[in-house]
C-alpha cells in the first residue's frame, strides 16, 4: 500500500529560493526520494517541464492576503464523476487528472499501482471516507489538454475565485 503526506507549499522556489508572491503562479512537483515523497515548488521563471521521474505536477497561484476561499463541491459530488467518466473511454486523461486531485485533497488514497492485460499502468484508489474503490488509468495528457482539463474541473467544482490546477 502507498501511503504518504503531500506538504504544504514551501511558498519559495526550489530553484532560486526566492520568496513566490502572492497572485504569483507556480509550480509544484513531487518526487520519490528514497522513502519519502518530496514537494518542490518552482516560480513559472524557474520551471520548464517536470522531470521525468516525477509522481505528479500542477500549476497553481499564491493566494492574495485577502482572497475569498475557494469552495470545492462535496467530495461524493466528485467521486460520482470520477464513476461517471469510466464509461467514457475518450476521457481517460480527465479522469485521471480528477483522480490526481481528490488524492491531494485526501479524499482517496492509493492502495497500489498495478498493470493491466494490456500493459497499462492502473492505480486502484481507496475512499479514505466509505468503502469506494476505484482503478484509474494512468493517462498523461499534453500541456494544452491537461490545461483544459484542470480549466474544466475548475468550472464544475470550484466556487469563489480561480483553481488551484492538478496535472501529472
Amino acid at each position: 500500500m502507498l501511503d504518504f503526506e503531500i506538504q504544504r507549499c514551501t511558498r519559495r522556489c526550489a530553484a532560486t529560493e526566492r520568496e513566490l508572491q502572492p497572485g504569483e503562479a507556480f509550480y509544484s512537483v513531487l518526487m520519490s526520494e528514497g522513502a519519502n515523497v518530496v514537494r518542490y515548488d518552482y516560480g513559472t521563471d524557474a520551471w520548464t517541464l517536470p522531470p521525468d521521474n516525477a509522481l505528479g505536477w500542477w500549476k497553481s497561484r499564491m493566494p492574495e492576503p485577502n482572497a475569498a476561499r475557494k469552495h470545492w463541491a462535496p467530495n461524493d459530488v466528485m467521486l460520482h464523476y470520477l464513476d461517471e467518466l469510466e464509461a467514457q473511454p475518450a476521457c481517460e486523461d480527465e479522469r485521471y487528472i480528477l483522480a490526481l486531485l481528490l488524492l491531494r485533497r485526501r479524499v482517496v488514497k492509493i492502495e497500489q499501482s498495478i498493470r493491466d492485460e494490456a500493459g497499462n499502468e492502473v492505480l486502484e484508489l481507496q475512499s479514505l471516507r466509505s468503502d469506494r474503490q476505484f482503478r484509474v488509468k494512468v493517462a498523461l495528457p499534453t500541456k494544452q489538454r491537461a490545461q483544459e482539463i484542470q480549466d474544466k474541473l475548475a468550472q464544475l467544482f470550484l466556487s469563489g475565485g480561480p483553481a488551484a490546477t492538478a496535472a501529472s
